[in-house]
């Protein structure tokens, strides 16, 4: 029997990794799996453990007040490098762009163990955006033996840096499977959230998440005026921003947008009323790289505020439009989806570049016929 060894430390991580552990799961006479959790997002992270209902064997709870890069970076090598000798696994599986993917793939090199990286080969090809993550995926890269790509434009990006394609596995984006779980669930509960009772889903809704460090500082400043304006031009449009814990993202977002009476400021949300209230907006303005993979597959456009990104599949689609975090690209493309039917529906009616949801089985088929 192989020994698999799961880590991961983020609720999109976590997103991503849980339905491949049920997948490993039905094959307990072939596979011993292990779930190890460094908890880099504490809270976060526990809300989609609870929604899928995964105990892991290991929890480092590792998160603390206002950590650094400096301080995750040196604990999540030490102590999932004494769960890695402990284990003694016969591929340690992480995934995306995290601290926690690239230190502990760090950590399985060092002792030795085989890597498997989901979600592997996306590149901006600028290293610090997104910062820290282009270099963490790339590090990884490095390190991994099996390289899970979610697209054949994120395998083109590892040949083209030499990686063999006998080390290449295209399978999906994990994210679908757990999309299409969790929305499976929604149906047969046919429940309401209190998180979203405050909503006003008579009108139409705008989606808002961010958090990426690159658009810390004057940039999330831009971001809120933009959305500041948006709402005073359009009462009959509500802005729902679920914000983020950070407080470089709660600091200007709530000094900026909280006394707007269309704008509605609520916690982060956990990934069932999430998803929800992704399924029932008009449309999305992110810097979330999760977000981009799974708004296609409920037919809503996204406007990502961002300079660059990873997942050009859905841009190229015409699913995703990139505008940066300038205030006037930001009103500019959002009066378009507000005003425009037809541009708004041709982005809405865009198939998802990203998969079908069986990504985790064509992974556990890698597993099964190669370990």
């Amino acid at each position: 029997m192989k020994k698999i060894l799961v880590i991961f430390g983020t609720r999109p991580e976590a997103i991503k990794l849980c339905p491949l552990v049920h997948e490993l799961n039905q094959y307990k006479h072939k596979f011993n799996t292990s779930v190890c959790v460094t908890a880099q997002h504490r809270q976060m992270l526990d809300q989609v453990l609870d929604i899928f209902k995964l105990t892991p064997n290991y929890d480092l709870n590792l998160m603390t007040t206002n950590q650094t890069l400096f301080d995750i970076t040196s604990r999540i090598l030490i102590e999932t490098g004494k769960i890695i000798e402990a284990e003694k696994p016969d591929i340690l599986i992480v995934q995306g762009d995290t601290t926690t993917t690239f230190t502990s793939a760090l950590a399985a090199f060092y002792h030795k163990v085989s890597i498997g990286h989901v979600e592997a080969g996306l590149r901006t090809n600028n290293k610090y955006s997104p910062f820290p993550e282009e270099i963490n995926r790339k590090l990884t890269s490095a390190l991994t033996d099996i390289h899970f790509t979610p697209t054949k434009v994120t395998e083109k990006n590892l040949l083209s840096e030499g990686i063999p394609k006998d080390k290449i596995c295209v399978t999906g984006n994990t994210v679908i499977d757990a999309l299409f779980m969790v929305r499976d669930q929604l149906l047969r509960e046919n429940g309401t959230f209190e998180e979203l009772s405050q909503i006003d889903f008579t009108k139409k809704i705008i989606l808002v998440t961010g958090h990426r460090r690159e658009n810390f500082g004057r940039e999330f400043e831009n971001i809120c005026q933009a959305l500041k304006t948006i709402a005073s031009r359009h009462k009959e449009i509500e802005i729902v921003y679920p914000v983020h814990l950070n407080p470089n993202v709660r600091k200007p977002v709530f000094s900026i947008l909280k006394d707007i009476e269309n704008i509605k400021l609520i916690e982060p949300l956990d990934y069932k009323p999430f998803l929800s209230l992704m399924n029932n907006s008009n449309f999305i303005i992110t810097d979330s790289g999760g977000i981009q993979e799974e708004a296609p597959s409920l037919g809503k456009p996204v406007l990502v505020m961002r300079n660059t990104t990873e997942r050009p599949e859905a841009v190229e689609a015409g699913a995703v439009k990139i505008v940066g975090t300038n205030i006037e690209s930001i009103m500019s493309a959002s009066e378009i989806l507000i005003q425009n039917e037809t541009e708004y529906k041709k982005m809405a009616k865009v198939k998802n570049p990203y998969g079908d949801g069986k990504a985790c089985q064509r992974i556990v088929d890698w597993l099964l016929n190669n370990l």
